[in-house]
């Protein structure tokens, strides 16, 4: 499955943490540029991970909404593979996801 990342800078084990998951590969997007109040989730995305401690409100918002808008499971997490993989157990004990 591939995850769209939102958030921080760099990603550190994050992506070692994804891989336990079954997420082999991810697009990252740091959240910081203007232009992403007007962007629109990859088609290969499977879900949507923010790291909501490097991203303003605004941003959060509106990665909820349109992955709300295309019924894509999205997860908010710190930048901390522990609470990661918190998020992620909580997100496969959901069942939402049948790609994971």
């Amino acid at each position: 499955m591939t995850a769209l990342l939102v958030g921080a800078d760099r990603l550190g084990n994050i992506p070692d943490t994804l891989k336990q998951y079954g997420i082999k590969e991810y697009i990252h997007w740091s959240g910081r540029k203007k232009g992403m109040r007007k962007f629109d989730i990859p088609q290969e995305a499977g879900m949507v991970i923010v790291f909501y401690d490097f991203i303003g409100h605004n941003i959060k918002d509106i990665v909820k909404e349109k992955a709300k808008q295309s019924n894509i499971p999205c997860i908010f997490t710190r930048r901390a593979c522990t609470d990661l993989t918190k998020r992620l157990n909580q997100c496969k004990a959901c069942h939402r996801c049948s790609k994971m």
